[in-house]
């Protein structure tokens, strides 16, 4: 069997940086594909928005986080982010996800990195996110269910549904997958009662304003609230739970390892940081990483004589070594600060609990 292309040379090509003959033979096929994918995506998004596919009704409010593309769009830092504002407002959320990536009766990579940024938060993984947010109530008294990576699950009605839009690609190549990496047409926002444009100060604010003025002419005649987002690392933590201040990094040589959907953004986060990348291993999204690679990670961080192997916090759950071959091994811990939209975002959430609010929330 083939090996598919891990999610860097995966973008590389559909955003056309691999050129040549075979790249451009390959989104040409690639192009083809996405006819039929697209045709099914809008096909079945019209059965439901006709209500003609049924739409589970859960007992207990349901925020939805989710994306329009494939890859990181900093999602994670962003579910948290919102189950912490619930907890402010007295709220017991828990978050429901799909569990990708995990096998049977283990967790998933986003929930254990969730479940380390969010102790108290209890974390359900179920493929039928329905029957998740049902256990979330019964099982763990909550009172308001977080869906993390929900917005294209159209079978379980929710009370808002929230966008986290990268600002370095946010129309995702500008073509469906596999042609490009959207996983829906743009005019799925018309769903959206919020769209958070994440990592926002990668781009001017010329850039923002024209990705903004782009996105609203999808969104529907009630326009979303729109916020703008970094994600600002926090602290050094360890596979023990040990925590360290981010000056650390600061003029340290390291070796940067990753399995996510967009390492070139973690490797900026680290460059900004104040580290110098010695090395660079990148591993496909969702990598387990056996024995074999951290004997391969230990060895390329002792050769390129750095200092500190940096990780994610997403990476560090598996790789789950304080050292590798010698090397201190710490996740660059990532946190979402709003630049602008916070105040109508919290207002927007508040209204789904019932706290005061001029929010409003949109169909699932």
């Amino acid at each position: 069997m083939p090996r598919l292309p891990d999610a860097a040379t995966f973008r590389a090509l559909v955003d056309g940086s691999h050129r040549g003959l075979p790249a451009t033979l390959l989104r040409g096929l690639l192009a083809g594909c996405a006819v039929p994918y697209g045709a099914a995506v809008v096909g079945r998004n019209m059965l439901y928005d006709q209500g003609w596919l049924p739409i589970a009704t859960p007992d207990i409010p349901v925020i939805c986080v989710g994306n329009l593309t494939l890859g990181g769009t900093g999602k994670t830092p962003l579910v948290a982010w919102v189950a912490r504002q619930l907890t402010e407002l007295g709220e017991k959320p828990a978050i429901v996800s799909r569990g990708y990536a995990a096998a049977r009766e283990s967790t998933s990579d986003e929930a254990a990195e969730l479940r380390t940024l969010l102790p108290g938060v209890p974390h359900i993984a179920n493929r039928l996110r329905a029957a998740g947010v049902a256990e979330a109530s019964r099982c763990h008294a909550a009172t308001v269910a977080v869906l993390d990576d929900g917005f294209q699950h159209r079978r379980l009605a929710r009370s808002l549904d929230i966008v986290a839009v990268d600002a370095t690609d946010p129309f995702g190549c500008g073509r469906l997958f596999p042609r490009g990496l959207l996983r829906e047409p743009l005019r799925g926002l018309a769903r959206a009662g919020g769209i958070v444009l994440t990592r926002a100060l990668s781009v001017d604010a010329a850039q923002r304003t024209a990705i903004k003025s782009e996105l609203m002419r999808f969104a529907g005649t009630r326009p979303p609230v729109w916020a703008e987002a970094v994600h600002g690392p926090r602290c050094l933590r360890s596979a023990d739970g040990s925590l360290r201040p981010l000056a650390d990094l600061t003029g340290r040589r390291v070796a940067v390892v990753s399995g996510i959907g967009n390492p070139a953004a973690f490797r900026r986060t680290v460059e900004a940081a104040g580290a110098v990348v010695g090395k660079e291993l990148i591993f496909p999204d969702h990598h387990p990483y056996p024995i074999g690679d951290l004997d391969q990670i230990g060895h390329a961080a002792r050769t390129a004589d750095v200092e500190l192997i940096v990780t994610t916090v997403k990476d560090l759950v598996k790789i789950q070594a304080t050292d590798l071959a010698g090397v201190s091994v710490v996740a660059l811990e990532i946190a979402l600060d709003l630049l602008s939209g916070e105040e109508a975002l919290q207002q927007l959430i508040g209204g789904v609990v019932g706290a005061p609010t001029t929010g409003c929330s949109r169909d699932a």
